[in-house]
């Protein structure tokens, strides 16, 4: 039968894996780090996977494809709550063996935060700190991933953090402003390793390429276990 399916473009998706979240059918799946359509069954054609796309790689097209299997989503979504692999890479239970610190660790800690406040979506685009800075994009889990975050990272950078999985904005319109308002000297970004890290550095590309401004950045990767990859 002919009828409304998705189509995603695997050349502009990120592997951010919001669409997957998004989809209560279970339709879309991570493949070799890019989304995809599974099974034609699965999709009911309502597009909830659609406004979550930052690159807006899926559309809706209509063509022949199998009608939609409501019988057969429940039970592929039992099985999938019962693997215990299912979901988005990124929500994946995992268990790490503890680590000895080396004795230079005992050492008290300094903060090396600047400013106030630090989600992307609460500060000010104007800030006065912006002035002149060098500036630190990071996913939430890097500062709990990575042990040595503060010196490597937030020392002498102004410091922005965000989730694009559970934020349901697009941060690349904000950090725009940042960019155009303001003298930033260079941006740093740093994510996770898992696909839906690639929505933070989505946006911060996206906010380099609409600023009207040559600034240098770099991405920093960083693993489950907290490596730098």
């Amino acid at each position: 039968m002919v009828r409304k399916i998705i189509e995603i473009d695997r050349e502009k998706c990120n592997g951010c894996g919001l669409c997957a979240s998004a989809c209560h059918e279970g339709a879309i799946g991570m493949v070799d780090g890019k989304a995809q359509l599974l099974r034609d069954d699965y999709c009911d054609g309502l597009g909830n996977c659609l406004p979550v796309c930052p690159t807006g790689a899926i559309r809706f097209v209509e063509r022949e494809a199998a009608a939609y299997d409501e019988k057969a989503v429940q039970e592929n979504m039992k099985k999938a709550q019962s693997a215990p692999h299912s979901g988005c890479p990124g929500s994946r239970a995992q268990a790490f063996a503890p680590r000895t610190p080396s004795p230079a660790s005992f050492a008290p800690a300094v903060s090396e935060l600047r400013q106030w406040p630090v989600q992307i979506q609460l500060v000010p685009v104007n800030a006065p700190y912006f002035d002149g800075a060098n500036l630190l994009v990071a996913a939430d889990c890097t500062a709990y991933a990575y042990a040595d975050f503060h010196r490597d990272f937030i020392r002498n950078r102004i410091a922005l953090v965000g989730c694009p999985k559970l934020d349901p904005v697009d941060y690349s319109e904000k950090l725009t402003e940042i960019l155009r308002r303001n003298d930033i000297k260079s941006v740093t970004i740093v994510r996770m390793e898992v696909p839906c890290c690639g929505g933070l550095e989505h946006a911060v590309r996206t906010a380099l390429q609409n600023c009207g401004k040559l600034i240098p950045w770099q991405v920093h990767t960083v693993s489950v276990q907290g490596e730098l990859l």
